[in-house]
């Protein structure tokens, strides 16, 4: 009897072993799963105060999860945050500083470095990163793949299942690159957000046009959310809620005026949740500042891979995550050049979560985003509430001052943005807020050296072409971390 129960003793250590052994291998080697909202200005979402959207799905994935209040991207349109996204590297260091260009051949991105780990690293949805060569996503369907024209068809889960539970020991990841609610807000049930029951915030002109422009905008983004809890429920039932590290986040800003395109706060911020159950608690928040460029390395680490400072500008945000500390960098950075988006408007900018400093670096130049304005011969009320902009600004001074911010920017803005969230009010000359500005811009220079930012001699219709063919102008010579 005595043998008996020691040898069942033996049995289960041997077996509670092998258990913790498995679930140290699930920590350390987790699935990935990243869900891209696209054009979604991040406090739109009730999870950052949003009092319009309705997003069942990303609040319940809120509530299982890590919620980081300040996550930011390097620019404001969709091609250079998914290169910084995919990369870890800045738009200098990778190539792509501008819309519908390439990065560098020689650039590595997340199906490299997860690849070299073991990884399976899929992509589904909209791709817009190029070349191949520097971006060899496995590519997978089910997903609307482009945002330039009515994207009417419904998803299909199909393939992302197929890839998810692909037999084979090897861990995964894979990005779901939505286009929801990008342009042109034909998905979504807009009846559910009636525009005179709106709540415009305060950088949105009220129009009766931009009313329902924006309630079909809301309608995009509860599509959007289904598909976020479509996406989670096929994981759920493939087995691998447990063993994956769910990534969540907006992009950049809608492409409502001040928001997509621009350095201002409703450009840059971006949503960000993490769920990785049993090593993310429930329902929390952090004010940890963190950037695009900081998610590539952090996956390399989660995988249990060697972080290469060379290999990346950002750096590992793990130990937030695993509640080990609250902090992660000091400064977040941002550019723009607004091609080929309209005419070259170069601008600079860093925060410190609390403060953002903004250098406009051609500021007697007029500022004008093609798409905001309208294109032309097209009657899309999603793309045509602009001119209401122009017509009510002749006799609205609230409407004026928006466009007038807009299009007319002074060289520099100091914002407040913890007690100023869409950055309304220019504190740059006022006498208490004089050492945050010294020390915004002293650091922003640093970090524009670093990056071997030639300034407006970037910010060319030349340089886009040239980067559009490969062909780059300006290369930074090699790749260091952050060092905040």
């Amino acid at each position: 009897m005595i043998r008996l129960t020691t040898i069942g003793l033996a049995i289960f250590y041997l077996l509670s072993s092998a258990h913790l052994i498995a679930a140290n291998q699930t920590t350390t080697r987790p699935n990935v799963l990243i869900v891209l909202a696209d054009d979604c200005t991040f406090n739109d979402l009730p999870i950052y105060g949003g009092v319009n959207a309705k997003t069942p799905n990303i609040d319940q994935l809120a509530a299982e999860g890590m919620v980081f209040n300040h996550a930011y991207l390097a620019e404001a349109m969709c091609q250079p945050c998914r290169a910084e996204l995919y990369t870890g590297q800045y738009p200098m260091r990778n190539g792509c500083a501008w819309n519908h260009s390439a990065s560098h051949s020689d650039t590595k991105s997340l199906p490299h470095h997860l690849g070299e780990l073991g990884y399976r690293v899929g992509i589904a949805g909209k791709v817009h990163v190029a070349p191949r060569k520097t971006f060899p996503f496995e590519k997978v369907g089910g997903f609307e793949p482009a945002c330039t024209h009515d994207p009417t068809r419904t998803h299909d889960l199909a393939a992302a299942r197929e890839f998810v539970t692909r037999s084979g020991d090897e861990p995964f990841c894979l990005v779901v690159a939505l286009v929801d609610p990008h342009v042109p807000w034909v998905m979504g049930d807009a009846s559910k957000y009636p525009p005179s029951e709106l709540d415009l915030p305060p950088n949105i002109a009220d129009t009766e046009m931009t009313r329902e422009a924006f309630s079909r905008y809301l309608a995009e983004i509860t599509y959007m959310d289904g598909q976020v809890g479509d996406l989670l429920a096929m994981l759920n039932s493939a087995g691998h809620t447990d063993d994956t590290l769910v990534l969540f986040t907006s992009e950049q800003g809608s492409q409502f005026p001040g928001n997509k395109w621009t350095n201002w706060d409703t450009g840059l911020h971006t949503a960000l949740i993490a769920r990785w159950p049993g090593v993310v608690p429930n329902a929390v928040r952090t004010d940890a500042l963190v950037q695009y460029a900081d998610v590539a390395p952090t996956l390399v680490d989660a995988a249990g891979g060697k972080v290469d400072p060379n290999a990346f500008d950002g750096k590992s945000f793990l130990p937030v995550l695993k509640q080990e500390t609250d902090r992660h960098r000091d400064y977040v950075y941002a550019v723009h050049n607004n091609v080929p988006e309209g005419p070259p408007y170069p601008v600079r900018s860093i925060s410190n979560g609390t403060y953002r400093y903004i250098r406009n670096l051609s500021p007697d130049n007029l500022y004008i985003e093609k798409h905001v304005m309208g294109t032309q011969h097209d009657t899309n009320v999603a793309r045509n509430y602009w001119r209401t902009w122009i017509w009510d600004s002749t006799t609205s001074p609230e409407i004026y001052n928006l466009v007038r911010r807009y299009q007319q920017r002074p060289a520099e803005t100091l914002y407040h943005t913890a007690s100023d969230p869409y950055e309304m009010q220019n504190l740059i000359d006022s006498d208490s807020t004089a050492s945050i500005r010294q020390e915004l811009s002293d650091e922003l220079d640093r970090w524009l050296e670093s990056q071997g930012d030639p300034g407006i001699d970037q910010d060319t219709i030349a340089t886009h072409r040239a980067a559009k063919q490969g062909k780059h102008l300006y290369r930074v010579p090699s790749a260091t971390a952050e060092s905040n």
